[in-house]
This record gives C-alpha cells, sequence and structure tokens, in this order.
C-alpha cells in the first residue's frame, strides 16, 4: 500500500452536472470517474461542492460513493457564483499542508478560474489531475495539469444522440451567471428532467458536422509525436525508454492526450499499432507488461537519405537551385508521410546535416540565397 499514490477528490460538482447535461444530454455520473481513478491510486479524500438544493438526486448517488458534501447555499436574490470556487480551493490547499501523504489531487471541472490552484498545487510538488466536460471545458485549464481526462472519452460515459443545447452557455462557463446574459442562479431543472430536443433540422446538420470534427486524430500525427518523443528521452537520458516513461513524457506534452483518441484501447495497444507500422520497436523491459520502446535502426535511414539524394538529383537536373527552405515539403511530394522525426532527428536540417556527415549530400551556406544550398557528392 506503501507505493500506491495517495488522492484527494474534488468536484466542482455544479459545473460538471451543467455540462454533462448541456453539452452531453446525460445527467452526470461519478463512477466512471471513479473506475479512472482506480487506475491511478487510491482516493482517501472525496469532496463535492454546489448547493444541493439543485440536485436531490444527484445528493443521493455522490453519498452512496462516500463522497463528503459541502454545502454552499444562496441567498434569494443575489448570485455567488465564486463561492463554490474560493471554499474549494482554500480546501485544496489547507489539504496539501496538513496531509504530506496525498500525493494527486484530482481537480473534477472545467472552469479556468482553478488554473491557478493548479499552479498552486503543482508548485506545491502535488501531481494534478484534470477533469472535465470537452465542450464546458476552458482551453486555459488542461495545459496546467499533469493530466487531463475528458469525461466525454471516459468507459461508461454515453453521450446523448442529440443533447440539449443550452443557450447562453460557453466553453468553460456553463456554471451560473459566467459566460451568460442572466446572471441568475441556476435553474431548478436538475431533478431527473428529460432531455429534450429541438426540433429545427438546422440545428441537427450542426450537430453532425461538429461530431465529425471530434473524429479521431491522425494516425500520422501520433507515428511523429511517439517518434520524436522516443528520439528525445533516448539523447536526453541515454538509458532505455520504456513504455511508462514515454507515457509520462506523452502526458508532459499534452495532458489531453489519451490512446482513445488514436483508435486504441490502452496504451499498449497503440505502441503494437505503431511497431507493426515500423515507427518503433518493442523489446523485453525491466518489469513485466512495461516494454522497451526502440527506433527502427539505421536501415530506415539510409532509406531517407536514399530519398533526400534522388530529390536533390532531380531538382538540380531540372536546373534548380536545391535550398534547404522548402526542400522538405518535395520530399514529402516524392514521398507522402516522410518525417525526419521518425528516423530520430529532431529537425530536418539535423536530418541535412546528418545526410552529409555520410557523404551522401554537402550541405553548405550561403550568404546570397541566405539558406543551406544543398548538392550531391559524386564519387
Amino acid at each position: 500500500m506503501d507505493d500506491e499514490d495517495r488522492i484527494a477528490l474534488f468536484l466542482d460538482y455544479e459545473n460538471l452536472a451543467l455540462g454533462a447535461r448541456d453539452h452531453l444530454g446525460v445527467p452526470f455520473d461519478l463512477k466512471p470517474v471513479s473506475d479512472a481513478l482506480a487506475e491511478r491510486g487510491r482516493v482517501v479524500v472525496r469532496r463535492a461542492y454546489a448547493d444541493w438544493s439543485y440536485f436531490d438526486e444527484d445528493r443521493r448517488m455522490l453519498t452512496r460513493s462516500h463522497v463528503e458534501l459541502i454545502e454552499m447555499p444562496q441567498r434569494m436574490g443575489a448570485s455567488r457564483k465564486n463561492a463554490a470556487d474560493i471554499k474549494m480551493a482554500v480546501d485544496a490547499v489547507e489539504l496539501a499542508f496538513v496531509r504530506d501523504y496525498i500525493s494527486t489531487f484530482v481537480i473534477c471541472t472545467g472552469d479556468s478560474d482553478f488554473t491557478p490552484l493548479v499552479h498552486k498545487l503543482r508548485e506545491l510538488n502535488k501531481r494534478v489531475i484534470g477533469f472535465g466536460v470537452r465542450d464546458s471545458t476552458s482551453k486555459m485549464l488542461p495545459p496546467a495539469c499533469d493530466e487531463f481526462l475528458f469525461y466525454d472519452n471516459l468507459e461508461g460515459v454515453e453521450p446523448a444522440a442529440e443533447p440539449a443545447p443550452h443557450k447562453g452557455s460557453t466553453s468553460g462557463k456553463s456554471r451560473r451567471g459566467r459566460g451568460s446574459e442572466s446572471g441568475k442562479s441556476a435553474p431548478k431543472t436538475e431533478k431527473a428532467q428529460p432531455v429534450t430536443k429541438e426540433e429545427p433540422t438546422e440545428q441537427a446538420e450542426q450537430t453532425e458536422s461538429v461530431e465529425v470534427e471530434e473524429a479521431p486524430r491522425d494516425t500520422s500525427d501520433i507515428a511523429v509525436l511517439v517518434a520524436q518523443t522516443v528520439a528525445g528521452l533516448q539523447q536526453s537520458s541515454g538509458g532505455a525508454v520504456t513504455a511508462s516513461v514515454l507515457k509520462r513524457t506523452l502526458l508532459r506534452k499534452d495532458p489531453t492526450f489519451s490512446e482513445t483518441d488514436h483508435g486504441a484501447r490502452a496504451f499498449g495497444e497503440l505502441l503494437e499499432q505503431l511497431s507493426t507500422r515500423g515507427v518503433i520497436e518493442l523489446a523485453t523491459g525491466p518489469a513485466k507488461g512495461d516494454p522497451e520502446v526502440l527506433l527502427p535502426e539505421a536501415g530506415d535511414r539510409s532509406d531517407g537519405f536514399g530519398l533526400l539524394r534522388q530529390v536533390v538529383t532531380e531538382l538540380a537536373e531540372a536546373g534548380q537551385s536545391v535550398g534547404l527552405s522548402g526542400l522538405k515539403n518535395k520530399l514529402r511530394l516524392s514521398q507522402p508521410g516522410f518525417s525526419e522525426k521518425k528516423l530520430g532527428y529532431r529537425s530536418f536540417l539535423q536530418f541535412c546535416k546528418a545526410a552529409d556527415a555520410e557523404g551522401i549530400v554537402a550541405l553548405d551556406w550561403s550568404d546570397d540565397e541566405d539558406d543551406y544550398l544543398l548538392t550531391v557528392r559524386t564519387g
């Protein structure tokens, strides 16, 4: 048990409940969040903040999950939109000081107002994981976290086919009075209120177009990202790059990174896919289930140097001066998907310098062209 991460869970409940209802068309369920956290450590603190008079059914669900409910009541006719935020932030920082054994704080919200809290917790050497509904999460919040998980992507979350549009809400501002014109208290629609559908077909068409934009990311992008990251780790550490180290590094680069966005159920499955495509190689690692990740051997680099030589030769024979600027795009015209990062080079210039060192091309700086010029070496 001493090796387990101790986790403190803080829920900005109104933000989550309204975000799930307005953007996914479903009531918020804590179980998918709990299941995701169970894979990361042992949750020892569970607290949720809201005016619970608006969330009777939710209150029962949370109580069954042993969540401590922090009441933030509103005065009639007054807006207290920041009350829960301040209380939650104060409690989290206090807990960071008085409970040294808590290593990870989970902040469930999409509100950018919690960004300073995330910064402060990380300054106190705490790992911070964020949770939020994708369309109600501010773009400022995920990059501040060590890891950010979108509620929409969790196992067990099934968005409605056509979530009811919520007029007046904006990304990261689904709370009462934030980003809305009314500034009034949240309406009491949380009590098993059915989600209604808008009739106009134009709205439905707009919803469908948004779904297309949320399709899995380009697989070539993840190939380049993984190859570049492995190359950087090999150069900086000089030791073995394991799958667990690679995953942590990818999350540091992009806290929203998830293998599910690339069509894989687990990170190991994603690595297997990239290995099959020849982007990386997998070998037995120091621990079971944590393989070593390697870049392909120099044979692929020879193919890259051959492509460079071919393109430079063709351009020279056409009477063109071959400059470094724009040359990478010409290689991609000849071989779509070419990337020097797949071969372990941080930049195209570094790749060309390596080709120069191997005697494939000559790379010389030209003051007249204000660029490097390449010529094919002969002999």
